[in-house]
């Protein structure tokens, strides 16, 4: 038996330098230290051995057990950190190299300004309306007063796609279908995109935003249009500026105002902004014409209203400085990475 455990002993040795990973590693200790290991055979058979030769065996199986133990715990440990020291050098970062830098962005102009005319007309109570830009010409024109013939249907101003389906000129067609489709009271704000066959220059775009306002309830006067637009220019332009009403002819108002602000810039002393006047032009507002609540079903003997409406282009180019409403469309880095 002592030759046997002798020769199993360097049988495991032998086998050992032979492994070329943990697996084979686990397998070997399972054939050599296993329950069905030779080893573990040899100590079940010590009970045939003389009585006085039972404990100088069964030191020597268990001796030889406990050395192949550790030289596979030895293989194990040296196995598992060569797989480590690959794994590292593998995954091994240079801190010298360049990185890739992450370029984050900004919100754009025209969308700075529109979140921020919408959370200030929602601090109002206002509502925001959406509707479609491909829109009928009865909400973009008939609806809002301007009947045919009107100059402002020429296919110079409009974008037609048939003769009775156009590219909207304004938001104002969502006022008309929110009129026509919701009982007063109405307070809604209307920001969207609006279509007009302009040039391009640098106050002109054929692609621009517009944010209109419409409020409908009974004795709804001119003194609420102008608290509203004085609590909105001061919000949206800074608490010290004014504003100041010049009349003026909408089809869809009446009476009709074009409303300056203060120079937020030079505090109305006259600038480069405001072009020397002081006053700088925002927005086109009103009293609902009689006319319109009519043709959404509105009794103007009961109920009057309100209606402003302004480019966004236009507010961005007053509040930020910029000269050219072309630079809010080049997608130039240069440029929308100041804001």
């Amino acid at each position: 038996m002592e030759e046997k455990i002798r020769t199993l002993l360097e049988q495991a040795k032998a086998e050992l330098k032979s492994v070329a990973n943990i697996q084979e590693l686990a397998d070997l200790k399972v054939k050599y230290l296993g329950k069905k290991s030779e080893f573990t055979a040899l100590l079940k058979g010590l009970g045939e051995l003389p009585v006085e030769q039972r404990p100088q065996m069964g030191n020597l199986v268990n001796a030889a057990k406990v050395e192949i133990e550790d030289l596979i715990t030895d293989f194990e440990n040296q196995m598992q950190a060569k797989e480590l020291e690959e794994k590292l050098k593998k995954e091994k970062i240079d801190v010298t190299m360049p990185s890739n830098v992450q370029k984050i962005g900004s919100v754009h102009p025209i969308t700075k300004i529109i979140d921020e005319v919408k959370d200030i007309f929602i601090g109002m109570g206002y509502k925001i309306a959406d509707g479609p830009e491909i829109e009928k010409a009865e909400y973009n024109f008939d609806k809002l007063n301007t009947p045919k013939g009107h100059p402002a249907r020429d296919l110079q101003d409009t974008f037609y796609i048939t003769e009775d389906i156009v590219l909207r000129s304004q938001t104002s067609p969502v006022q008309a279908r929110v009129m026509e489709t919701e009982k007063p009271p109405i307070k809604i704000i209307c920001p969207g995109t609006v279509y007009r066959s302009d040039s391009v220059d640098a106050t002109h775009s054929p692609v621009f935003h517009q944010i209109e306002g419409l409020v409908i309830d009974k004795k709804v006067t001119m003194a609420d249009l102008k608290g509203t637009l004085e609590m909105f220019a001061k919000k949206c332009l800074g608490e010290n500026t004014k504003i100041r009403f010049r009349p003026h002819h909408f089809p869809f108002t009446e009476p009709s105002a074009e409303a300056d602000v203060s120079c937020f810039v030079c505090g109305g002393k006259g600038c480069r902004v405001c072009k020397g006047e002081g006053w700088i032009e925002l927005l086109g507002c009103g009293m609902v014409h009689p006319n319109v609540l009519r043709s959404c079903n509105i009794d103007p003997e009961e109920y009057s209203g309100f209606a402003f409406g302004f480019g966004v282009e236009r507010i961005a180019m007053a509040k930020y400085g910029i000269d050219d409403m072309r630079l809010l469309f080049e997608n130039d880095i240069r440029f929308l990475k100041q804001f």
